[in-house]
């Protein structure tokens, strides 16, 4: 699932069934801008790029919609642990006939050996900051400062990676800890986003303030920034936009 869920947005409740119900998350907003990254930073410019994993795939989507305005003929293999979100994807997927370009595994990511299937990286990754995952949605919890998992993705160490960072969820350590990894910032997309249910549970704005106070998240009464950001292992590009980016991060 798109696991950064931060603005007041619809929840899908499916049918009651012998197993506890799974909500399916949906985002308008968020699901649209991700989806714009992935056509403009990924799908239409990509090189020697057949194959894409996808971190928490969720409804399907962002992905759907930008295949459907790509000329991108490879293969996106999405993970996703909730198994309605599963099956409303591969309805989306069948229904616009994109069985040979997108897949979507009921599995964990983290526990797959789809190495072999791509060493291109895309997610956006859940990133609310708490003490712990006690939350109205707990699969949105992205560790104390909201960076845990988006630092994870970028220790497996694939060649391409292009994820959603928030910019309070300590976005200059994600950026140095990419950097550390040997990643340099060749593009990225920018879109402010209002704060919403998710965000606004009193725990988590508690923890945003604190991160705020010690230099590790940057908002306004109004918004945040959330960003596209493509990460290459690379030495040709013409120019790491490293620093750039961390000063639009940083402005709010």
């Amino acid at each position: 699932m798109n696991r950064a869920l931060l603005r007041s947005k619809p929840i899908v409740k499916t049918p009651p069934s012998d197993h506890v119900p799974q909500e399916i998350f949906f985002c308008p907003e968020e699901s649209l801008f991700y989806s714009q990254c992935l056509e403009r930073m990924v799908l239409n410019t990509c090189e020697d790029c057949n194959s894409i994993v996808e971190f928490g795939a969720g409804d399907g989507s962002p992905v759907i919609n930008s295949l459907l305005k790509s000329q991108f003929s490879g293969l996106i293999q999405g993970y996703e642990l909730n198994s309605k979100s599963c099956e409303v994807a591969q309805f989306r997927i069948e229904r616009y006939k994109l069985s040979d370009r997108y897949v979507v595994h009921n599995a964990c990511f983290f526990q797959r050996d789809w190495q072999s299937k791509g060493n291109y990286l895309i997610s956006n990754p859940p990133y609310l900051p708490a003490i712990n995952n006690d939350l109205y949605m707990p699969a949105l919890h992205g560790g104390t400062d909201g960076s845990s998992i988006t630092k994870q993705l970028l220790g497996i160490g694939c060649q391409s990676a292009m994820l959603m960072i928030s910019t309070y969820s300590d976005p200059v350590g994600t950026i140095e800890y990419a950097i550390a990894q040997g990643y340099q910032v060749q593009d990225f997309m920018t879109s402010p986003m209002s704060f919403g249910r998710y965000s606004s549970e009193p725990k988590v704005r508690q923890r945003i303030a604190e991160l705020r106070r010690h230099g590790k998240a940057f908002y306004s009464s109004n918004i945040y920034i959330l960003a596209g950001v493509l990460f290459k292992k690379s030495r040709k590009l013409k120019a790491d936009l490293s620093t750039e980016l961390i000063k639009i991060l940083t402005a709010l």
